[in-house]
C-alpha cells in the first residue's frame, strides 16, 4: 500500500488517468488526516489531479507519478492549514497521536500511516450516521475512485442524484463533526460491521442487480473485491473481514458460468463448473482458514460458499450441510433472506415440502424470489398450476430484465412434462 507505481507512457492524459484510478483513495486519505474534513480532501486531491492534467503532456510523467501526485497534494493541504492559521495545530495533533514522533515536517509524516490512513478513512465513508445509499456513493467515490457518473451507471440511477447523496454525505460528516479515526473499542463491533455491510452490498449489486438488463455487473465485483482486500491487509486480525473477502472470491468464482453466450442466466445447479474460477476458489477457500473457528455471518455465508466449490458436480453438493449452517447463521444474523435461502438447502436436504414450510411462514412483500423458491418447490411436489403462479408471480415483482424473463421461461416450461426446473442460488 506505501509503494509507488512506476509508469512509462507516451500519453501523459491516459497515465494521470491510470494512476489517479490507482492513488487516489491513498492520496484523499493522507489529505483527510491532514485537513480533518473528508469533502476538503477531495477538493485538494481533485485540484491535483488538474495540476497534473495541466503539468505532465508539458514537463512529461514524473518516473514515479504516485509519489507525485501525493506530494503535491500535500503541499497544497499544508499551504491551506498555513493560511488558515491551523498548521501549529495540527503538528500539534499529530504530536500527541505519536508520541515518539521527533521530525515536525507535517509533509514527512504524511506517507508514515499510509495504511491507518486508509483505515480511518473506509470507516468515516461507512459511518452509521449515513444513509446506506450515501454511504455506498462515498465509499466508492473516495476510495473506489470512481466518478459521479460511473456510479450513477452502475446503479442504473441519475447522475445528479448520486451527485447529491455525495454532497449530503460530506455535508452530514462535516456538521455532526465525524473525526477522521479509528472508532474506540466501545465501538468497534459496530462501525465495523457498517463497513462490511457496504462492501457486500456494492459486491451484492454487481453479483445479483436488482434492476436494469443486465444480470451481473462483474465491474461492481471487482470494486467490491479490491476494497475488501485491502481491508483484510489493514485489518488482519479481524475474522468477519477474511470471512467477507472469502464469500466474495468464492461467489465471484461463479461468474464466468452464471450467465451464457447472449447474457442470459444461468443458475447454479445448471453452470458448468469447469469455468469457475479456480484461483479465486483457491484464495475463498484461504481466506476463509483465516477465519476458521469463528461463527460470524460473513463467516458462516462463506462457509456455504465453500461447500458449493468444493462440490465438483451438483449432485455431490452437501446439502445437510449447507442446511446446518444455514440454521446457525438464522440464529445469529436473523433475517427473512436467511430463512429463505434455508429453505431451499432444507428443500435439497430433507425434501421439497419441508423448504416449503419454511417459505410459507416468511413474510417478505416484493422480494421476487420468495414466489420463485416457491414455485421451484411447489413443482418439485407436482403442484404444477401452483408453481407457475408463483413464477409468473415473481416474473411481475423483478425489475432486472433477464431476471424477470427467467421467472417467464420458468413458467411457460411448467406446461413441457419434460422440463427440468433448477432452484434460485442458495
Amino acid at each position: 500500500m506505501r509503494g509507488s507505481v512506476a509508469v512509462t507512457a507516451t500519453d501523459p492524459r491516459g497515465v494521470v488517468e491510470t494512476v489517479w484510478r490507482i492513488e487516489s483513495a491513498r492520496i484523499v486519505a493522507g489529505l483527510a488526516r491532514i485537513v480533518g474534513d473528508v469533502g476538503l480532501a477531495e477538493e485538494l486531491a481533485q485540484d491535483t489531479l488538474v495540476i497534473a492534467l495541466e503539468q505532465w503532456p508539458s514537463s512529461g510523467v514524473p518516473d514515479h507519478p504516485g509519489s507525485w501526485l501525493m506530494a503535491t497534494a500535500k503541499h497544497r493541504a499544508i499551504d491551506l492549514l498555513r493560511r488558515q492559521g491551523r498548521y501549529q495545530r495540527k503538528l500539534e495533533e499529530i504530536g500527541r497521536a505519536t508520541p515518539d514522533w521527533q521530525d515536525p515536517d507535517l509533509a514527512a509524516q504524511a506517507d508514515d500511516y499510509v495504511g491507518d490512513d486508509l483505515l480511518r478513512l473506509i470507516f468515516t465513508t461507512c459511518h452509521p450516521v449515513l444513509s446506506t445509499e450515501s454511504r455506498v456513493a462515498l465509499t466508492l467515490r473516495l476510495l473506489g475512485g470512481l466518478t459521479t457518473d460511473e456510479i450513477a451507471r452502475a446503479y442504473l440511477v441519475p447522475e445528479p442524484t448520486v451527485g447529491q447523496r455525495i454532497t449530503r454525505a460530506k455535508r452530514t460528516l462535516a456538521d455532526r463533526k465525524v473525526a477522521i479515526e479509528l472508532p474506540p473499542p466501545a465501538e468497534a463491533a459496530e462501525r465495523l460491521a457498517s463497513v462490511l455491510e457496504v462492501i457486500y452490498l456494492v459486491f451484492n449489486e454487481g453479483y445479483a442487480a436488482t434492476a436494469g438488463d443486465e444480470w451481473v455487473r462483474p465491474a461492481l465485483c471487482e470494486e467490491a473485491l479490491r476494497l475488501g482486500r485491502i481491508l483484510a491487509q489493514l485489518a488482519p486480525q479481524e475474522p468477519e473481514v477474511h470471512g467477507l473477502v472469502a464469500l466474495m472470491e468464492l461467489q465471484a468464482s461463479r461468474i464466468p458460468a452464471r450467465t451464457g453466450p447472449d447474457g442470459a442466466p444461468i443458475l447454479l445447479p445448471d453452470q458448468d463448473r469447469r469455468r469457475w474460477d479456480r484461483l479465486l476458489i483457491r484464495r475463498g477457500l484461504e481466506a476463509l482458514a483465516r477465519a476458521e473457528g469463528t461463527l460470524g455471518p460473513y463467516v458462516l455465508q462463506a462457509s456455504i460458499a465453500a461447500c458449493h466449490a468444493r462440490a465438483a458436480r451438483p449432485e455431490e453438493t452437501d446439502w445437510e450441510r449447507i442446511a446446518a449452517f444455514y440454521e446457525v447463521l438464522a440464529y445469529v444474523s436473523p433475517s427473512p433472506v436467511v430463512q429463505l435461502n434455508r429453505a431451499v438447502a432444507v428443500g435439497h436436504a430433507y425434501g421439497p415440502a419441508r423448504g416449503l414450510a419454511i417459505v410459507d411462514d416468511l413474510v417478505l412483500p416484493n422480494y421476487p424470489l420468495v414466489p420463485a423458491v416457491r414455485g421451484d418447490l411447489l413443482a418439485r411436489l407436482g403442484r404444477t398450476a401452483e408453481a407457475r403462479t408463483e413464477f409468473e408471480r415473481a416474473a411481475a415483482m423483478s425489475r432486472n430484465a433477464r431476471e424477470r424473463s427467467l421467472f417467464e421461461d420458468r413458467a411457460a416450461a411448467l406446461g413441457d412434462p419434460n422440463t427440468k426446473l433448477s432452484p434460485p442460488d442458495a
